[in-house]
């Protein structure tokens, strides 16, 4: 079994579903697609491989070995993370599926331009797309989940890193190029009263003109800043408590369904919200988001407040990495102290992966410097102003305990639960019927 391919998933295509049938033939009697795999109850398609295929050389991979069966291996290995989810009371909730699916239709139809465009080139509605798409996605779902149980809370100590580090060849360590320590206090400007209270007029005429019977959909269209939603009529699906912004979900769940709220205000922006239906502790809703914009004066306002931080730390009365944690409105940073990490959580990071304009930023500073406050466009969208501090530069060099231990530490760890997960597919195939078709006996499937 090769485990570098476990990851692939269950390939979702919009379109092309394969109804679940033994074989299906045309009218000269060919077969055109069959069963090739099975795990107890759940089947893989001819089909089902062919499009994997596909979607694999579209991403321009080379094949090494026989990709094909590596990929059908893959595919197995999900059947049969969905056939041991059965047996182990694994479940992901329809309505947990049913919010996943209607993200991803939001998704598509921002891509196509809109709903009616969408129904149009593939002559399906949304909700047979829905329908054709929920059976694929809450399996891809429970393999997630499976996924997670499996090897999880692995860890490993400063001595097993060590040793896994002492047992990779000389010639084998890895290269790495020039890498960099950058810090950020972002500050997002505070929007005046005066454009909110606009905007909460603005909101309270949306409202009247629903309650007079126009349409809530078409004005989520129209008015909607909202590109994830907007495009399906604002409807953003299920979601459980505590998944959507605390003011947004207490004025949802203080409804009816069929209420519309007044004016929410979240850290998104302002929303006139609808309660279409609650099921338990999930609910649907849909709303128009307006996102108020920054006047210079707000900007100014943030810029004079980060120039005072940056003051402070080049008098060395404060640390960065304190204010950062204390004031920075990015999230994704924050807690870092303010400095980028890069995919093992090392706050070190290649140029090679760096944001170019970050990069061209950093270019023109000496180590150790602060930049004074500079506007700039955060990766949602919205306009904020930032400080950056080049902390430290290290020169291309080769693998090396001292430099690179917490790159090393995550390799251990990925080593240790592969092992895991080993493991479990050994002992889970004595637990489930497996039986794939003698056309692929050569991939020799789950045969390590």
């Amino acid at each position: 079994m090769n485990l570098k391919y476990i990851k692939l998933g269950i390939l979702t295509l919009l379109i092309g579903t394969v109804e679940l049938v033994q074989a299906q033939s045309d009218d000269k009697g060919v077969v055109i697609d069959k069963i090739i795999a099975k795990v107890d109850d759940y089947i893989v398609l001819k089909s089902e491989l062919d499009r994997a295929y596909l979607e694999f050389l579209s991403r321009g991979e080379l094949s090494q070995g026989n990709a094909k069966c590596q990929i059908l291996e893959s595919l197995v290995i999900n059947k049969m993370m969905v056939a041991k989810a059965e047996i182990d009371s694994v479940y992901v909730l329809d309505a947990e599926v049913e919010s996943n699916l209607d993200r991803r239709m939001s998704y598509f139809i921002q891509q196509i331009g809109s709903e009616e465009r969408l129904e149009e080139i593939y002559n399906k509605s949304i909700e047979e797309f829905k329908e054709e798409l929920f059976d694929q996605i809450k399996e891809q779902m429970i393999v997630q989940k499976m996924q997670g149980t499996i090897g999880e809370d692995v860890s490993v100590t400063p001595g097993e890193v060590k040793k896994f580090f002492s047992k990779i060849p000389a010639d084998s360590l890895p290269y790495f190029s020039t890498e960099v320590t950058i810090g950020q206090i972002v500050k997002i400007p505070e929007v005046n009263e005066n454009r909110k209270g606009e905007i909460r007029k603005q909101m309270l005429d949306l409202k009247k003109r629903i309650e007079n019977g126009e349409d809530f959909g078409q004005l989520a269209k129209k008015y909607s800043q909202d590109p994830g939603s907007a495009p399906a009529g604002g409807e953003l699906g299920f979601f459980k408590r505590g998944e959507l912004a605390p003011e947004y979900e207490a004025a949802a769940l203080s409804m009816k369904p069929g209420e519309i709220s007044r004016p929410v205000e979240s850290q998104f922006g302002f929303h006139l919200i609808q309660l279409i239906e609650r099921r338990g502790n999930t609910y649907s809703s849909r709303h128009i988001l307006i996102i108020p914009k920054s006047t210079e004066s707000d900007i100014q306002e943030a810029k004079d407040f980060l120039d005072s931080l940056r003051t402070s730390v080049i008098e060395d009365s404060m640390r960065f990495e304190v204010l950062a944690k204390e004031h920075s409105d990015d999230q994704l940073t924050a807690g870092n102290g303010g400095f980028f990490s890069d995919a093992t959580g090392a706050m070190r990071v290649s140029v090679e992966e760096i944001d170019p304009t970050l990069f061209f930023t950093i270019d023109t500073m000496a180590v150790g410097s602060i930049t004074r406050p500079m506007e700039f466009r955060m990766g949602d969208g919205t306009d904020a102003v930032r400080i950056l501090m080049y902390k430290d530069k290290v020169a291309p060099h080769q693998a090396n305990l001292l430099q690179d231990y917490q790159k090393i530490r995550a390799a251990a760890v990925a080593d240790k639960r592969n092992k895991i997960m080993s493991k479990w597919f050994k002992d889970a195939q004595g637990e489930v019927y497996i039986h794939v078709d003698p056309e692929y006996e050569s991939c020799q499937i789950l045969i390590n």
